[in-house]
């Protein structure tokens, strides 16, 4: 009888010790590496949202290693190199399609697309995570439209508050000029193309873009188009413009912190977190108190296509299959599920999509309304050209060739010029 006893006792004692290791082989443990896309970039933040996540999928666990842009290209690259990628990975179209889906590092995620998913994803958006085999190497979960700001205040003073439709947040070109001459009686610096690198670069070339309906690459992504007549007539009219100034030693940055301080009258580098910024003011306020309005680019027609910031997850490819559904419930669960709203709200942009199972993202900002009034911009999102070969080369050689405009270079030579370092780098 003891010893039966003894023997119970034994096997009583090897399945308690047994049930947890059972279960925790049955856990799935995944990484995720994230770049700093607003509160994505914050640990305690971060730590948050995956315990919501971990909370509703508790086979799963996420571990997340936090990227800086100074260095993080060369940690992942390193990483891929060595085999010990992460699973997930949270940032633009540039990289995950471009460079690391394009080296056949990700997973193809156009399984987790279906109809509605089409119909709920802003079509640009769709277009841009997805390379020209088809293949879904980002699926996105924020985004935001590049813009760019003007001083209503220094308008309305200068009798020229009319050009701008404050209610649609769009204007033409022609009013554009008109606006300009009429700022610089009394301003000699009305705005700037600012030139002196990369910073804010999606600015100057998106108001090329849109004056006279240029475009920057072809439509297949292939080859960089910037030399075009309607982009040359669009530096011409920046170049004879009294008050515009090509200006060599200010980057983006720099060129809203003159808008702010009422040096410039308009900002080319703006978004929405420069509109409710409240550093030196109210939001929608410059340091002087003059009133700030978001417009989109002037175009001929008044119909602007604006450059697009997008951030979303992708999944690199490490063989292992368990690891890879795990990935993809990760996602769906914060770009098209319960996590959806806390995710796009930890970003501090714009929902990439309208509904997500259910739950209206239209109305996630409703009780922002400078937020709400933004998203009048994101239909107006135009093509996401970043994805095309040789991007890292074309930023560089598109500061270069405003600078040569700047000191009065040919223009079409200077554009030419532009375009076959570029096309070069992409191998066009």
């Amino acid at each position: 009888m003891k010893k039966l006893l003894a023997l119970m006792l034994v096997l009583v004692m090897v399945f308690a010790v047994a049930a947890p290791t059972a279960s925790a082989a049955d856990e799935v443990q995944i990484t995720l590496w994230t770049y700093p896309i607003g509160q994505w970039g914050n640990q305690e933040a971060v730590d948050e949202l995956i315990a919501g996540f971990e909370a509703a999928n508790p086979g799963i666990k996420v571990e997340v290693q936090y990227l800086a842009y100074a260095d993080g290209d060369d940690k992942v690259n390193t990483a891929l190199e060595g085999g010990n990628a992460p699973d997930l990975i949270m940032e633009g179209p540039e990289r995950l399609v471009a460079n690391w889906g394009a080296k056949g590092y990700m997973v193809d995620l156009a399984d987790m697309w279906d109809e509605t998913d089409k119909a709920e994803i802003f079509e640009s958006l769709q277009a841009s995570c997805t390379d020209a085999d088809g293949k879904v190497f980002e699926y996105p979960v924020c985004m935001i439209a590049h813009c760019m700001a003007v001083n209503v205040t220094r308008f309305e003073e200068a009798g020229v508050a009319d050009v701008l439709d404050r209610e649609t947040h769009t204007w033409t070109t022609e009013g554009f000029i008109k606006a300009v001459k009429a700022l610089s009686e009394t301003n000699p610096n009305v705005a700037a193309v600012y030139c002196s690198g990369q910073g804010g670069d999606q600015g100057t070339r998106v108001l090329v873009n849109n004056l006279y309906g240029g475009t920057f690459t072809n439509p297949e992504h292939t080859m960089y188009t910037a030399n075009s007549p309607e982009n040359v007539k669009a530096l011409e009219l920046l170049r004879s413009l009294d008050g515009i100034n090509f200006d060599p030693a200010i980057n983006g940055g720099e060129e809203i912190q003159l808008f702010r301080q009422g040096i410039l009258d308009m900002a080319f580098c703006w978004n929405l977190i420069q509109q409710t910024n409240t550093d030196n003011n109210d939001a929608g306020l410059t340091n002087d108190g003059d009133v700030i309005e978001f417009m989109a680019f002037p175009a001929e027609d008044g119909n602007a296509k604006l450059g697009l910031g997008i951030w979303g997850f992708g999944i690199f490819d490490n063989g292992d299959a368990a690891k890879i559904e795990a990935a993809k419930t990760f996602i769906k669960y914060f770009a098209d599920g319960e996590g959806t709203p806390a995710a796009i709200k930890a970003s501090g942009f714009s929902p990439a999509r309208s509904m997500a199972e259910g739950q209206d993202l239209t109305q996630l900002f409703a009780d922002d309304p400078i937020t709400t009034e933004y998203m009048k911009l994101l239909p107006m999102g135009g093509d996401y050209y970043q994805v095309v070969p040789g991007w890292a080369e074309a930023r560089t050689a598109w500061w270069n060739m405003l600078q040569q405009i700047g000191e009065g270079a040919d223009i079409q030579a200077a554009a030419d010029e532009f375009v076959a370092v570029a096309n070069a780098a992409a191998g066009a």
